[in-house]
């Protein structure tokens, strides 16, 4: 140990780096929104209106049947 001042930066220093972070926040959905109101884009779905309750539950409808075990093992 001939330079502590030496060490003494290589143990403090990655304390010191952990202090300067930015804090992490979440961008996405609002939770005062309802889900079937969000998206305003082109990208939606086709056959899904924006803010039309019905046509975003039959999508969800449509989005869960190939999950649906009894549906695949009887399907033709």
């Amino acid at each position: 140990m001939r330079h502590p001042g030496l060490w003494c930066c290589l143990v403090l220093l990655p304390l010191l780096w952990a202090c300067g972070e930015k804090p992490q926040v979440t961008v996405g959905a609002k939770a005062d929104m309802q889900a079937w109101q969000g998206a305003q884009d082109p990208f939606v779905a086709p056959g899904w209106k924006v803010g039309d309750q019905a046509s975003w539950q039959e999508q969800m409808k449509k989005r869960a049947m190939p999950q649906n075990e009894y549906l695949r093992i009887n399907a033709p």
